[in-house]
Order: C-alpha cells, then structure tokens, then sequence
C-alpha cells in the first residue's frame, strides 16, 4: 500500500511539473507574439512562405546595360527587371506598358508615346520621357559600340548618327515633356510598337546613369522599372530578383523572388530539377525520347534558327561552290531526330516558321526548301569548286563552335558527315561564348557555329543581317543587290511588294551560300508541379511578370 500512495503522489508532482513548464513556455510565446522572427527557424519559415522561383540562366548576361547585352542570356534577365514602352502580352502580341497611349501620324511615321504616370524605377524615380530619349540614343551613339543599334535604323536620323555621319541632335527621338515621347520614322513601320518590345529599347534613368556609368554592373547601384528588382548578383553563380515595389503593375506580379543560377551543361541543370534546386530545365537529348511526352513539359514555338558562317575572307569559302558542296552534304533531318532530338525541325531555308505573310501562307511554305542533303551534287561541287581554285587537296578546315554539350554533339556529327560524304578532314575547336563571340565578329573564325533569335515579328529581321557591314554578318560577304533588296525590304509601303523582295533576298542567300542552316528553334521546358503563367515568347525571352508558384 505504501509503495502504491508514493508512486501516486510522484506521479502528481510530474504532471504538475509538465504543466507549470507548459505555461511558462506558454507565457514565453504570448510576450514575442508579433515579433520578427530573428533565428535560423525564423528565417526559414519566412523563406517557405514566399513564392521563390528557381531558374537557370545558363551562363552569366553579357550585360545587364539594355544597349549592350543584346543576346540570349541577358535578354531573360533583362526582359523581367526592365520594361519599355510596349511589352508582349500572354497572345505574343505588342500592348502598351511604360506607355498608356500611343498615337500614330497619319502618314504613319510620326509616334507619339504618353508615359504612365505611376511609371516609376526601384528607387522611386519617375520614369520620364527623358530616360527613353537618353537609352536610344546611348544605344546608338558609335562610341559604345552597341550591337543593338541597327534595330534603331528606322528612326529617322539614327542610322548617320551611329555610322558617325550625323548628330545623336539629329535623331529623331524628343522628349517633348516627361511623360510625352515623339519618335519620327524615315518610312511608316506597321511592326514598330512590336520593335520596341526588345530589351534594347528599354529606358534607362538617366540620372542615375550621370553619376554612375555602370550603374548596370552591380546589384546595388541597378535600377529597374520592370516587375522585378536586383536584389543580389554572384557573378558567374546567381542572380537573385525580388518583387519591385515600384512597379506600376505590381498587382499582377505572383512571385516574391526568382533565383537564377548559371550552369552550362544540360545534363547537370537537369540533375538539379530533379532534385528540386531548379523548377524548370531543358531536357537532355539521351533523354528526350523518354522525357518529351510528358505531362510536366511544356513545348512551344520559338523563331530562330542554328547556322554555321563560312568566312568569305578565308580559303577555301571564298569558292562559292566549295561552300555549297558543305552545305548539301549535310543531312539535317538526322541532325534534329539522333543528335539534338526534343521535336526540333530541320532548316531547309534561312527564315524561320512562323511569319504569315500578306497572302495568309506562312513566308516558309511559300519560299520553299532552298538547301536540302544531296550527296551526290555536294560531291560534284566540291570538284568544280576545287577546279576553279586549282586545289589538288583543300586547305585544313576548321570548325569552331561555342561551348556546349549540344552544340559539341552536332559540330562531331557535321564532322562525320564530311568524312563520310566529302572525304574531308575537318578539325573541331571550342571557345567560350565571349572570346568565340569577338573572334567570330573580328571575322577571325574560318567556319563557325551560329544562332539566331528574333528581334521582332518580321522576316527582314534575320534577312538584313548579312547586309554590307552589319555587325551581324560577320561572313564578309557584300553584295550591293542585297543590300538594295533589304533596304526594300524595309521601307516599302505596299505589303505584298515588300515580301516579293524577302523572298528573293532569301533566295540570293541561298545561291550564295554566306550562311548554311542547320535547324529551327523550338522551346522544350520541363516545369515543376506548381508552377504556372511563364510567358515564353517566340522571339526568344520569357515573362515572369504572371508567373506563379505554389508551396
């Protein structure tokens, strides 16, 4: 009995015991109740709550200065902190967005631009007229060099002044007060709202770029007008953008923070998808035929094209039947179905699909196969080639590609090809992205892998890039007959003669033989449950501003 009575009152002074600990740390809680959480838990819970994005940029941007990084791997960056005057809507298509209202001349050259007045930048600034007039024309002032600037050649005064022949006082872009912009046109341009949707014509404040020129260089002196902020930047590792504030429209953006990492190689992003430190990947090629028919991948349209240049400055390209013979010995269709694989289609022409023309048929059907996989003709132009350059054997032949794993797979495969077709010994060299990317505009490169993304929604865009001294056609090639066809191209007013001369630019090009294409551009994403609203646009950027993702 008495061992019993003991262990019962034990047995009540531990449950008095619990309950005193209890309301001690019950009490405890009460008095922090509000309070930010300032440990590890804390911040973790926080961190789970908030809607992070993680993404893959690939490499580092070239520049986060809208002039300068005109490639790729800046124009998603780009394109998700900055916003210019139009920006594309979830149908692809130019609305207003920095500006409220757009009003066209009669004669459809002359652009009036009315500003939003809650337009403002992350620090708080007003966007003004000013920032728009100061970025086009830094972009096309020769000094800094910007590869973007011959899309601003359809402004009246811009193409002299970048060519160092006129004044930048000359270029028809005046801010007539701060919210109003006038732009003057040399010839009326229907897809001129659908132009200023490219990163390359977004504002910069231009106060901020006064006192600090690179303000675009670090995360603590960038400024954004966009729907996302510079919150950090690790170069060459991640990048990390957190919801502007500022932004006009910040009620449609979902997203809390978007984290970017920089990994080049498509085996190890899809690695990381897999194990949740990435929400979208690319799907290697070894595993595409498994991966492609998924629920989770999203497959879309995406205009562009993967060429190589023959440099018509170096032997044997300055033969035109030399370059010939290269191109037709090359079988595309097993290029796209064994090497690159993830639906991609074969280029038998230079303009992508996609753009419907006057007439309702789609520019490609109607221009037809221009370069198709003919052995046999490839053989004999090589001998006729050969001939008229009295080569016995052809010099040594390199082709240099940029690095990747998927770039390196189809240079191997081209090389095969040549052996087994042509009975020639090519060499292969890979360069990393900004050193091959200066030799090849240096026209240092012998032959060489290329890409191509539109700019905007018209044929012309990929056809005046091998227009005399372009910075894009980086082939050497001049011909006055193009250049001429381009500028047609460009200014004529009625639409179905406009077209004629696309037409038969392409087909110059192909007679010719600067360039030889590849393969057509397509978007294939694996996206992780819960993510939804990622705009991926044709002319090769996406939109984060109505992406979301669920926890």
């Amino acid at each position: 009995m008495n061992k019993g009575g003991n262990t019962v009152k034990k047995f009540l002074v531990f449950l008095m015991t619990v309950f005193a600990v209890f309301v001690l740390v019950g009490c405890t809680a009460t008095k922090d109740a509000g309070k930010e959480p300032n440990d590890e838990e804390g911040k973790d819970a926080k961190e789970s709550t908030e809607k992070i994005l993680k993404l893959n940029n690939g490499t580092e941007p070239k520049s986060l200065d809208p002039s300068i990084g005109f490639d790729a791997v800046s124009w998603d960056p780009l394109n998700n902190l900055m916003e210019g005057l139009t920006r594309l809507n979830k149908d692809h298509v130019a609305e207003p967005a920095t500006a409220e209202k757009i009003d066209v001349s009669e004669d459809g050259k002359t652009y009036t631009f009315t500003i939003r007045e809650d337009a403002k930048w992350s620090n708080g600034d007003p966007v003004v007229a000013k920032d728009f007039e100061f970025a086009w024309k830094y972009m096309l002032d020769p000094a800094n060099a910007s590869e973007a600037a011959f899309l601003g050649y359809f402004i009246e005064g811009a193409e002299a002044f970048n060519n160092g022949e006129g004044k930048a006082d000359d270029v028809k872009v005046t801010a007539k007060d701060d919210k109003t912009l006038e732009v003057v046109l040399t010839a009326p341009t229907g897809f001129f709202p659908d132009l200023l949707t490219n990163p390359a014509f977004f504002p910069i404040n231009h106060k901020v770029a006064a006192e600090t020129p690179d303000w675009h260089a670090e995360a603590d002196t960038f400024v954004s007008n966009g729907p996302f902020k510079l919150e950090s930047w690790d170069h060459d590792v991640e990048m990390v953008f957190a919801k502007n504030d500022q932004y006009w429209d910040k009620g449609a953006v979902k997203l809390d923070k978007v984290h970017f990492a920089m990994v080049n190689d498509s085996n190890t992003q899809y690695q990381m998808f897999e194990s949740g430190d990435l929400d979208t990947a690319s799907i290697p090629a070894e595993l595409s035929d498994q991966l492609i028919d998924g629920e989770n991948v999203f497959i879309g349209d995406y205009g562009g094209l993967e060429f190589y240049r023959f440099n018509v400055k170096e032997e044997p390209f300055q033969n035109k039947k030399i370059r010939k013979a290269f191109a037709y010995a090359v079988n595309r269709e097993n290029i796209a179905e064994y090497v690159v694989k993830n639906g991609v289609e074969p280029a038998f022409g230079f303009v992508s699909p996609g753009f419907k023309g006057p007439d309702g048929k789609d520019f490609r059907e109607k221009n037809g196969d221009l370069v198709t996989f003919d052995a046999e003709k490839a053989k004999q132009l090589l001998e006729e080639g050969m001939k008229e350059e009295g080569y016995e054997k052809l010099p040594p032949i390199t082709l240099s590609y940029n690095t990747s794993d998927t770039n390196k797979a189809v240079a191997e495969e081209l090389q095969n090809m040549y052996k087994e077709t042509l009975g020639v010994e090519v060499s292969l060299e890979n360069q990393e992205w900004n050193v091959f990317s200066e030799a090849q505009k240096a026209l240092e490169l012998q032959f060489s892998r290329s890409s191509f993304i539109n700019d905007y929604s018209d044929p012309i865009n990929f056809l005046e890039s091998f227009i005399t001294d372009s910075y894009m056609n980086r082939t050497g090639f001049s011909s006055k007959a193009y250049d001429e066809l381009i500028a047609k191209g460009k200014t004529e007013s009625d639409e179905e003669k406009r077209w004629e001369y696309m037409y038969e630019a392409e087909k110059m090009l192909a007679e010719e033989m600067i360039i030889m294409p590849i393969r057509y551009y397509n978007t294939v994403v694996l996206e992780a449950e819960g993510v939804s609203g990622i705009l991926r646009h044709p002319v090769g950027y996406f939109d984060l501003k109505y992406a979301d993702k669920q926890n």
